[in-house]
């Protein structure tokens, strides 16, 4: 018997098949990631230095905006990420 999700993966092997990516699309889904990750580390080093002074000057309200504000961004940039990626992968340009 099978799983749910063994059953959801064959459906959705069966609309829509894997396409394969070639060396050049490889590439430039390596080089977003890489972009990616170096954006969000940066977001989180200047983020996370102002939450080590908001906790030196005990200021907890703004330590918890800065969280928040923190995984917001980070999420914003790893959505922009994947629809980078899709695009090379549908055989756009990342820019377009």
């Amino acid at each position: 018997m099978k799983s749910s999700y063994e059953l959801a993966m064959e459906r959705l092997g069966q609309s829509a098949p894997v396409k394969k990516l070639t060396a050049e699309q490889k590439k430039q889904i390596q080089e977003i990631e890489s972009i990616y990750r170096a954006k969000i580390a940066e977001r989180e080093t200047l983020i996370r230095s102002k939450i080590a002074a908001a906790i030196c000057d005990r200021n907890d309200g703004e330590e918890e905006a800065l969280l928040q504000d923190l995984g917001i961004q980070t999420r914003a940039l790893e959505e922009e990420c994947e629809e980078k990626k899709e695009r090379v992968r549908q055989g756009k340009k990342a820019s377009e």
